[in-house]
């Protein structure tokens, strides 16, 4: 069969523009012609021949492969070139899965959750929890204190391992049993209450809270630089499940929900001296009971998660080139690198011969001057993020309704997984990208602190707009915190096991000042009034 004269037009021009042509069928590399080319090609089509058009993606190497005399075998052609392309793309995805372990890539979410969930729980009830307890809107300043007396863990560890080098796994064991036990009485016992220095006090829920806290504030100066002594993916592992530690709750509190804003309605008391409208808040889909026992769960599978990790032989086999003495006290060894050197001959038949000889990468050490800045800019992170805007967020959030507050709790708590699995996929450990970042988190920070400081009547209250910049101002702060202080751990890992116990060290020195600034603000001045809807 010959081709119609459209049809050898086109080929010809293809092939004078630099295309190959072989047998009956033409590959030519498309460029600005692209679409006149494919009309010709249509033209071809309807005359009695095949064409048809592969194009790659980003259009960079798009190409035309036209079988004049068979359809057929152009479509052939084309489905050849895609099942490769796809086939390499399948094998990527296969190797980045066999150079790591599912099991322990698991163990590790399942052991990271265990770390913060007590603490966060308690923090995302906060909109159901300070609705009945005695200190009302002053609650979140005093859990943020107890939360920080938590770092009696990590100082108690310190003390320990002086007098006697004791395996950190060991430590581990205790602290989540110690978690646990903390979680299943705060379901029970939260809303007991004591006179203490002259009112009342929720006594019973601040002894659970410190329970809880002791694991979360030890965790940072023993439960990561147990991951240390994994392979560096592992360490992103687990803190993705760290994050998880505040998604988890936050969910389940979503479910939950918090009944609705607070209505004032006739009050039906014979009192005389008593109000006549009252406050009322329609109750959640369960109460805060359910909710602490699945945080009592979750712990007792994280407990269980650790025992395999540290015991099974398949996670062993993980471990990096590291040389551990004892506690968390490790050093990394150095990977020998092959360097190929090319030996020229005399003879031009001959190859040149190769000779192999052996050197030692070096880790990338970071200079004092950024050692200190990144260290510093940490803990003041962790002052304002972790320390003193949890305690005033109450006064933030509340004039905007109960709806508001808790929106902002549980979406900005499951704004720290976000932010890890970004730093996955979008990783910044430039010290350039983490200001640059830090100083953003600032904008949002000054907004939050604005409408606390004009409580009870910030900007935008009773409208949706106010609603909603509350909400996003505080979700987007605390997941730009939560970034930076990831990027910050990762460069930092590669420093060593010491440098990972400084990174827990200084995250909770700069927490544990920030709540003391905030129990302080909040208790002993009248910078925060409360707003009242009745």
């Amino acid at each position: 069969m010959s081709p119609s004269a459209d049809s050898r037009d086109g080929a010809e021009a293809d092939y004078d523009g630099g295309g190959a042509a072989t047998g009956n069928v033409a590959v030519v590399t498309v460029s600005s012609a692209v679409e006149s080319r494919r009309s010709r090609s249509a033209d071809t089509s309807s005359t009695g021949g095949g064409a048809i058009a592969a194009n790659t993606a980003g259009g960079e190497a798009d190409c035309l492969i036209v079988s004049p005399s068979s359809a057929a075998l152009t479509e052939s052609c084309c489905l050849l070139r895609k099942s490769t392309t796809m086939k390499q793309k399948l094998t990527g995805v296969r190797d980045a899965f066999q150079n790591r372990s599912l099991l322990v890539d698991l163990l590790a979410i399942l052991f990271g959750i265990g770390a913060w969930i007590g603490v966060n729980s308690s923090f995302v009830q906060l909109p159901l929890l300070v609705a009945n307890a005695p200190e009302g809107w002053n609650l979140p300043s005093y859990l943020v204190v107890i939360t920080q007396l938590g770092n009696l863990g990590p100082l108690l560890y310190t003390a320990l391992q002086r007098v006697r080098a004791f395996r950190d796994s060991y430590m581990i064991y205790a602290v989540l049993v110690i978690g646990t036990v903390g979680a299943i009485c705060m379901a029970f016992l939260y809303e007991r209450t004591a006179f203490v220095f002259g009112a009342e006090r929720s006594v019973a829920m601040f002894v659970c809270v410190f329970a809880l806290a002791l694991v979360g504030c030890t965790s940072s100066v023993l439960f990561m630089p147990y991951m240390g002594r994994f392979r560096d993916v592992y360490l992103i592992t687990y803190l993705i499940g760290e994050g998880l530690s505040g998604f988890l709750p936050s969910i389940v509190a979503l479910i939950q929900g918090v009944g609705g804003n607070a209505e004032c309605i006739p009050n039906n008391s014979t009192d005389p001296d008593a109000p006549d409208f009252i406050s009322y808040t329609p109750p959640p889909r369960f109460g805060s009971l359910e909710y602490f026992v699945f945080v009592f769960v979750v712990l007792i599978v994280s407990t269980i998660a650790f025992t395999i990790l540290d015991n099974h032989p398949r996670c062993r086999q993980e471990y990096a080139a590291v040389v551990i003495n004892h506690g968390n006290d490790y050093t990394y060894e150095t990977a020998p690198t092959v360097t190929v050197v090319t030996t020229p001959t005399s003879n031009p038949s001959e190859k040149p011969t190769a000779s192999t000889s052996t050197k030692h990468e070096q880790p990338k050490v970071l200079s004092n001057r950024n050692y200190t800045y990144l260290m510093v800019l940490l803990g003041v992170l962790c002052l304002f993020g972790n320390g003193f805007f949890p305690g005033i967020q109450s006064y933030s959030c509340l004039p905007y309704g109960n709806v508001a507050y808790h929106l902002t709790v549980t979406l900005s708590t499951m704004a720290n997984p976000v932010a890890c699995f970004m730093a996955v996929f979008l990783p910044h450990t430039s010290i350039r990208a983490i200001t640059s970042i830090s100083m953003l988190a600032g904008v949002f920070a000054a907004y939050a602190m604005a409408t606390a400081f004009m409580s009870p009547a910030p900007p935008f209250m009773g409208m949706a707009i106010g609603e909603a910049l509350v909400i996003i101002s505080w979700t987007i702060l605390i997941g730009l915190v939560s970034y930076v202080r990831l990027s910050i751990t990762t460069v930092f890992r590669s420093q060593g096991g010491k440098s990972l116990v400084w990174v827990g060290a200084v995250t909770q020195i700069g927490s544990l000042c920030g709540s003391i600034l905030s129990f302080t603000m909040v208790n002993f001045t009248n910078l925060f009034q409360q707003y009242y809807p009745c």
